[in-house]
């Protein structure tokens, strides 16, 4: 591949990927009778149960009107709850309730068995090294939106 070829193809590719496992995870999910946004809602809260709506939403990147639906409806499911913070009552702080955690362990396969369907046909080393890229461009990005405008006309001069 030329390097016109991936300055024309690189971020087309990466969103239409991004759109694809959406729509492949919703679909997957569904199974279970929950959407891809409720489960990344449940795992999240599963790694750190008792944190903050509004650190929820910050980490997932969604606006907390979005956040408080899928949470009434997590809830109304009996999959999480809300408490009330011990030290600000107007803070509420989340829980995977039981039907939650079993749950996300009849589904503790899928997200297994969606990566194995993506990376179908690529040896392990190369899944290894591809995800080691990705992590590289990630902060590559993130160092990128930290930058100021001189520093990035001189990378640019630097790399064509």
């Amino acid at each position: 591949m030329t390097r016109g070829s991936v300055d024309q193809n690189f971020l087309f590719t990466l969103a239409e990927l991004y759109r694809l496992l959406r729509v492949y995870a919703d679909k997957e999910a569904s199974r279970f009778g929950i959407t891809r946004a409720q489960w990344a809602v449940l795992a999240k809260v599963e790694r750190s149960e008792g944190m903050k709506q509004s650190e929820l939403a910050e980490l997932l990147e969604v606006q907390p009107i979005t956040l408080t639906r899928l949470i009434d409806k997590l809830c109304d499911n009996d999959w999480i709850e809300r408490r009330s913070d011990a030290s600000d009552r107007r803070v509420k702080r989340l829980y995977l309730k039981k039907a939650g955690r079993q749950l996300l362990g009849r589904m503790s396969g899928l997200r297994s068995e969606i990566t194995a369907n993506a990376l179908d046909g690529i040896a392990p080393a190369d899944a290894h090294r591809l995800l080691t890229q990705l992590e590289t461009i990630k902060e590559n990005v993130r160092n990128a939106t930290q930058t100021s405008g001189a520093e990035q006309a001189r990378r640019e001069q630097r790399y064509g």
